[in-house]
């Protein structure tokens, strides 16, 4: 039997962070630990582009842009959604979840998602930096693990 694992080493590996500016002081968090993780597995700042959009629903046409504008090998995905009072919530991260896995597939790229998806605001605070750890690191360790992945494997 042969197994196949991913090194946590981002050395020259060109990374994409489609990060949504709506609940900022939320996905700001996210963008913070995400670019902490990459730095400590060794990419270059040079190697590493962030794009800010308005929202979240809007994550995943820049997410479809950005692969096939072949610029990075991986792409992290970051925002926060919040559930409120109407099924505005229900219908957004359905959409956003589906439609970053269907460019993940499509594209054959990796894309780590690092959407929060939460019922509260401290449930987003939460995860992003506090007592629930820090997702848009997790998301960064998630691409850099696979990127690597696939070329140790090779099968890209």
């Amino acid at each position: 039997m042969e197994t196949f694992e991913g090194k946590l080493q981002a050395k020259g590996l060109k990374v994409g962070i489609v990060v949504s500016r709506f609940n900022n002081f939320i996905s700001e968090r996210l963008l913070e630990g995400a670019l902490d993780a990459l730095t400590r597995l060794g990419a270059a700042e040079t190697d590493i582009s962030v794009y800010k959009v308005p929202g979240s629903f809007e994550v995943p046409f820049l997410v479809k842009k950005l692969a096939r504008s072949k610029k990075v090998d991986g792409i992290i995905c970051l925002g926060a959604l919040i559930r409120g009072d109407t099924p505005h919530f229900d219908f957004l991260s359905a959409e956003v979840t589906k439609g970053i896995a269907q460019i993940t597939i499509d594209e054959g790229i990796p894309c780590a998602f690092g959407i929060l998806t939460v019922d509260t605001i401290e449930q987003g605070i939460e995860r992003a930096g506090t007592k629930s750890g820090n997702k848009g690191w997790d998301a960064a360790f998630s691409v850099v693990e696979m990127l690597n992945l696939v070329k140790t494997a090779k099968l890209g």
